[in-house]
């Protein structure tokens, strides 16, 4: 078997970690050793002895203290972690209640937004209906037909509430001219026509009711502390009301 060689730079880190374990067994004394020191200076063995256990003692009680902090830095390190655990779910779970109750107003003005389309949609064959009266009659069918193309044009639900509440002012003023005219009583398809408004008017005011009661409880929630910093996080602002200037609905039967 042929000799093992050590490559000189190996060689070196050798002869260093010798060196080294050379030197800390150097370093220690068996308990013999220190007696006889001891009495060389008249220090009697039982001191010896007494102070060896109380250095035992206190590396011992060190030890535990070492171990005490290290559970101790566990312990915080487990705390911090479920803390963390409960923040980000009470985020998530406000966030997502946040969300909710904003889709439920979205999905409330949708409704809202449906029967303004269907009075508008209305509004030309009940202007066509009576194209044939007088001036004034004529006028209003001129502002009401403005107004519903005011309304179509609008963007937000904040500018579509006041569309809305344009097409309803003019709308109460054309029926009340409209009505006065007694050949227009007869009109079936006039009759019919007010009939079809009328009920899409008690819808508007029912949805309209149901948007404004899904706008409060979202707003309670924004407003809300600490819903409020969620909210202010996320960027959930308070959604408007939809407050008639008319809360009745216009009367539309002769």
């Amino acid at each position: 078997m042929a000799e093992q060689r050590i490559p000189e730079d190996k060689a070196a880190q050798v002869f260093d970690l010798a060196a080294r374990l050379y030197a800390q067994q150097n370093q220690s004394y068996s308990l013999e050793e220190l007696t006889k020191a001891g009495a060389e200076v008249d220090i009697p063995p039982e001191f010896i002895a007494a102070a060896l256990a109380q250095l035992k003692a206190q590396d011992a009680e060190a030890q535990i203290q070492r171990q005490q902090t290290q559970q101790r830095y566990q312990t915080l390190k487990i705390v911090g972690l479920v803390a963390a655990l409960v923040i980000l779910g009470t985020l998530a779970l406000t966030y997502n209640h946040l969300a909710t109750a904003s889709q439920q107003v979205d999905l409330a003005w949708a409704q809202v937004e449906n029967q303004f389309q269907r009075r508008a949609d209305l509004i030309p064959n009940l202007v066509t209906a009576t194209e044939t009266g007088a001036q004034r009659q004529q006028e209003l069918a001129m502002i009401l037909t403005t107004a519903r193309q005011n309304y179509l044009s609008a963007d937000t639900p904040a500018e579509k509430m006041a569309a809305a509440e344009d097409v309803t002012d003019a709308l109460n003023q054309f029926q009340t001219v409209v009505l006065a005219n007694p050949e227009l009583g007869t009109s079936q398809l006039y009759v019919s026509l007010q009939d079809e408004l009328a009920g899409t008017e008690n819808r508007v005011a029912t949805e309209r009711m149901r948007y404004n009661q899904a706008v409060a409880a979202y707003n309670q929630r924004v407003k809300t502390f600490p819903t409020s910093l969620v909210a202010g996080l996320f960027g959930f602002q308070p959604k408007p009301l939809f407050t008639a200037s008319n809360p009745e609905p216009p009367t539309l039967t002769p």
